[in-house]
């Protein structure tokens, strides 16, 4: 957590020079390509720039458009899955909420004012490093601290996911749905050392793959498990009214939300069948692992190499099985002696 808070700081300063340096040239004598005289004269054009232009405004372009950009503020519903690390998360959470997500989108529209500010739309559309272009066109020698921050921003991005992430690995095998090795934790940090561990392997296999191809991919499994949940959270609210709910929101906001789910997932399956058709090959494929894993484990053979590996893997990682309401779900006691 010191990590993520040292370099969530490194990334908000780099916006907001970002921010002053845009403020600063459209207030200045020719006001940008924001003004209603845009400058002429040369323009800044990077020397990686791709040639054309973007395509028209279409239904499918929108949609597939929404991934990247969602993509980019997809930090939002990773508090969810640390929740119970969280103090005191029924005030804790919805407090974040209610300020990290107005928090990031007026940087995040600020920023890109004074991105359009600064260079040409076509140019930002185009760029394939933004903040780099403008950092050359503003900011002078600060300039090349530009990359800098760019990569601390990328680790600590790449930090909360992977500190998130790993959390589903340890939910779902504390639930029995993969390996109980998976739910243990470490001895001394408490952390869940080996489903980080397989959320790291599992990245990395994922690597060769193109970025906006997996961008497309995994957004759409993403947004149709999130729509799944919202839609069980709906049916619960209409068969379960009177279980105990500490966070509760007017039903209109999470119908309108799983419409917009359903919009992010059923146009991009028809439109770009490709990328978002790997995604459903990705997620059907755990479907016969799972079912050859419920059907072997009740065989003792299973069962002698599930504690031989479980063992080993506690012996090389100092792990340990944590105390849970139903310890039964887990492997048998005896590993973690």
């Amino acid at each position: 957590m010191r990590i993520q808070t040292i370099f969530t700081g490194a990334k908000l300063l780099a916006l907001v020079v970002i921010i002053v340096a845009g403020l600063v040239f459209m207030v200045s004598e020719d006001g940008g390509w924001l003004s209603s005289d845009p400058p002429d004269g040369e323009e800044i054009i990077p020397a990686t720039v791709q040639e054309g232009t973007p395509d028209g405004l279409t239904v499918a372009g929108v949609a597939l458009a929404f991934y990247s950009g969602l993509f980019a503020y997809g930090g939002w519903n990773y508090l969810n899955f640390v929740t119970e690390e969280l103090k005191d998360p029924y005030r804790n959470l919805p407090r974040a909420i209610w300020i990290g997500l107005p928090l990031v989108s007026v940087l995040y529209v600020l920023v890109n004012m004074s991105y359009l500010a600064v260079l040409p739309a076509a140019m930002v559309a185009t760029s394939p490093a933004v903040a780099v272009d403008f950092g050359r066109a503003v900011l002078g020698p600060l300039q090349y601290c530009v990359p800098v921050f760019v990569a601390l921003s990328t680790f600590g991005s790449l930090n909360g996911i992977l500190f998130t992430s790993g959390r589903l690995f340890q939910a779902a095998a504390r639930q029995g749905h993969m390996p109980a090795v998976l739910a243990f934790v470490d001895v001394r940090a408490s952390t869940p050392k080996p489903a980080l561990l397989a959320s790291c392997t599992l990245s990395l296999c994922l690597l060769g793959l193109d970025i906006i191809a997996l961008i497309n991919c995994l957004s759409f499994v993403l947004w149709l498990s999130i729509g799944a949940a919202t839609a069980a959270l709906l049916w619960l609210r209409h068969t379960e009214p009177l279980l105990h709910r500490p966070i509760k929101v007017p039903l209109v906001l999470p119908i309108a939300f799983l419409l917009c789910c359903l919009y992010l997932v059923i146009v991009p399956l028809i439109t770009a069948p490709r990328s978002t058709g790997l995604g459903v090959l990705m997620t059907l494929s755990a479907l016969p692992v799972y079912v050859l894993g419920n059907t072997c484990k009740h065989y003792k053979c299973v069962q002698r190499a599930n504690r031989q590996i479980s063992h080993c893997i506690q012996k090389c990682l100092t792990v340990v099985c944590p105390e849970y309401s139903k310890p039964d779900q887990l492997l048998d006691p005896d590993i973690t002696r």
